[in-house]
């Protein structure tokens, strides 16, 4: 895995140092991101990842699933247009960045569809766990150790005490909340390459896939998604989601990701299986045995015991 603060010229700036620059990257936004510690915005970004998501399952039998996955991209990408102007970013960047930014945004497409899909049948607290295991494997590829091993099996036994024999019945949720945690792994090592070109151009970066996710999705959700346009109090609530599912957490994640190198942005993720355990409690009334919440702290244990190849090289520095 590469540190993000390595190799800025692998960002927006494949194609020419000036590929990004849009009205969003000035001076008010880079002052506000530096003031503030990264972990600061990882901190807001753990709270909204899954309070937005919680809220949407609420939605669920009004809009549908996938129709809720709909206007929460819809509803990120209206708002990033006018900020980011993601045309400009497509027009003025190399064809290297452009792949990085389709690629990004099928990247959150899919995730956030296959990431609705696994919270209409499994609890937000197994489904957030399995999102995780998936990054200690890639950390696993690119650092073969005894302690990622370990890391691992203990992530893995915590993940298998969570899916309990109630849940491994369900082998359609389990197949959406795996894809879920794969393309997780996707948007951690491509947010981070976004990332590298800094807080504004970064996010600027982020207004563009958003648009190309709401490309991805528009013909999925569509017909799910048109009751809300119907209902005002539904569709504010649907706005409301989008929010703070696609726009504030991935705004937070840009802001930490530019400043934290992957390692540590890894580590700090074992929190968020407790952030969606707390928020499945208080929002969806998910209440957890005793073995959920032992599978959840065998999860956070793993995660935040591996060790990803980025640390290696910090270590010779």
């Amino acid at each position: 895995m590469d540190d993000p603060r390595q190799a800025p010229h692998s960002g927006f700036t494949a194609g020419s140092p000036t590929a990004v620059r849009p009205a969003l990257a000035g001076p008010a936004l880079t002052g506000l991101a530096t003031r503030l510690p990264p972990h600061v915005w990882f901190a807001v970004s753990a709270v909204f990842h899954y309070l937005g998501p919680a809220f949407a399952v609420l939605l669920f039998p009004h809009v549908g699933v996938l129709g809720m996955a709909w206007l929460r991209i819809a509803t990120a990408a209206l708002i990033f247009a006018p900020l980011t102007r993601p045309w400009r970013t497509f027009a003025r960047a190399g064809p290297r960045t452009r792949l990085l930014l389709i690629a990004f945004g099928a990247c959150l497409a899919v995730m956030n569809c296959s990431f609705y899909l696994a919270l209409d049948r499994l609890p937000i607290s197994l489904v957030a766990a399995i999102e995780f295991v998936g990054t200690i494997g890639i950390a696993l590829v690119g650092l073969r150790s005894a302690r990622n091993l370990a890391a691992l099996a203990i992530a893995v036994t915590g993940t298998l005490l969570l899916i309990d024999v109630k849940w491994s019945s369900d082998p359609v949720g389990l197949f959406w909340a795996f894809l879920n945690g794969a393309l997780f792994v996707g948007y951690i090592v491509l947010g981070h390459r976004v990332a590298r070109a800094g807080a504004g151009d970064g996010i600027a970066g982020l207004g563009a896939a958003m648009a190309v996710a709401f490309v991805v999705v528009l013909p999925i959700g569509v017909t799910d998604a048109l009751p809300a346009f119907f209902s005002p109090p539904l569709l504010i609530a649907a706005i409301g989601v989008g929010i703070c599912s696609s726009v504030i957490p991935y705004i937070c994640d840009q802001l930490a990701m530019a400043r934290l190198p992957r390692a540590s942005f890894a580590l700090m993720l074992s929190l968020l299986p407790v952030t969606a355990t707390l928020i499945g409690i208080v929002v969806l009334r998910q209440i957890p045995s005793i073995r959920d919440c032992l599978g959840v702290a065998l999860v956070v244990a793993g995660v935040a015991f591996h060790k990803p190849a980025a640390d290696r090289e910090a270590d010779r520095t």
